[in-house]
């Protein structure tokens, strides 16, 4: 098969793998998260093997440590959270208004400052912001409803996703052996280092970032709920998860915050910047410890590509596109670097640059004898 085949039939080839995937998105979610939960404790499960323990009994041991720390999480913790979620998101609008109120009362002083014509602007703006914002959270909170994100289908994902990645963790090291043997012979060693910054590169995302999230997670939900803001614990988890999207995590969270501190704690300032000090903290934690120490350069990916993947990916597959997202632009990265270096080495690249060295001989003569 000539190249240009093998490269139609691979495009082919992913175009109905995205397809497929397009067409079963509302039932993909505990697959894809018991395979990322079985590629998470692999590395587990084959320390226990290298001591003697058998796959199986193995893969049993850590699912069952898995499974005791997630229960006694969501029954420590879910219920409050949900019970403070559900109050932010029924409060929000209130809040809206009360925030708008508080606002108009420092117009006086505003308008001295800014001029008549800007403040204009600027209620403008806030008005149609705060509409906005309202009609977003209604269409988010029915969005999320009518994809059944309800009971039952959170309990399917529950029950779903560990046996999953039992069986992916019982039968990981021989679907290796099985990728690994269909690989081209002559290219066996560069495909193999290819996959090895794959896995580096997904795993660094997983692994690396998984923690990113759970600590600035706990962080601001921690502190915030001992500043004692109204919903803090709520709010501190968004800007956690969230904080995957660049700066997006910790924005929104910083303007729940200022929102809800700013109807609660006016007109104490110590309180507000108590909040403001938080999430300064939280952003510098985060850029100069928490993400060169656990993630490093491992993704390599541009703040604006990981957005624009997030959004396509969430738009085309929903959650379970936000959740594939960043992985795969982390393996689409990989893959773009190595067809850059294979160009730079090729014919066509190397022939450019003779051809571009020796396209005006005139000024080369003229170099020449200017160089005498």
């Amino acid at each position: 098969m000539s190249l240009q085949n093998q490269i139609k039939a691979w495009l082919a080839l992913l175009l109905v793998l995205g397809l497929l995937l397009w067409l079963l998105r509302g039932i993909m979610l505990p697959f894809v998260l018991g395979i990322g939960l079985a590629y998470l404790l692999n590395p587990i499960v084959e320390k226990l093997t290298r001591i003697g323990v058998h796959r199986g009994p193995a893969t049993l041991m850590v699912m069952l440590v898995v499974v005791i720390l997630v229960a006694a999480l969501i029954l420590t913790l879910l219920p409050v959270l949900v019970q403070q979620a559900f109050g932010l998101v029924r409060n929000i609008p209130g809040y809206f208004q009360q925030l708008q109120a508080f606002l108009e009362t420092q117009v006086p002083r505003l308008e001295l400052w800014l001029g008549p014509q800007r403040m204009q602007e600027l209620e403008t703006g806030l008005e149609q912001l705060f509409t906005d914002w309202i009609g977003l959270l209604t269409n988010v909170t029915g969005q999320i409803m009518q994809q059944g994100m309800g009971l039952i289908s959170i309990l399917t994902v529950m029950i779903v996703t560990p046996v999953v990645a039992v069986y992916m963790l019982m039968d990981w090291q021989r679907m290796v052996d099985g990728i690994d043997s269909l690989l081209p012979p002559k290219h066996k060693p560069e495909v193999r280092a290819l996959l090895a910054d794959m896995d580096v590169a997904f795993g660094g995302f997983l692994r690396g970032q998984g923690a990113v999230l759970l600590i600035l997670a706990a962080y601001y939900g921690v502190s915030l709920s001992l500043a004692g803001l109204h919903f803090g614990l709520a709010i501190g988890i968004i800007a956690g998860l969230f904080s995957f999207i660049p700066y997006l995590g910790s924005f929104l969270g910083f303007i729940l915050s200022i929102g809800v501190g700013l109807v609660q704690f006016w007109p104490d300032p110590i309180m507000i910047s108590v909040i403001v000090v938080i999430y300064m903290f939280g952003q510098l934690f985060e850029s100069y410890f928490l993400y060169p120490k656990l993630v490093g350069s491992s993704i390599r990916l541009h703040p604006v590509w990981m957005m624009f993947a997030i959004f396509a990916f969430g738009l085309l597959f929903g959650i379970v596109g936000v959740l594939i997202a960043v992985p795969l632009a982390a393996i689409s990265g990989v893959l773009i670097r190595w067809a850059v270096s294979k160009y730079k080495t090729s014919p066509l690249y190397l022939s450019g640059e003779v051809l571009g060295s020796d396209s005006n001989p005139a000024a080369k003569d003229t170099d020449a004898g200017t160089s005498v």
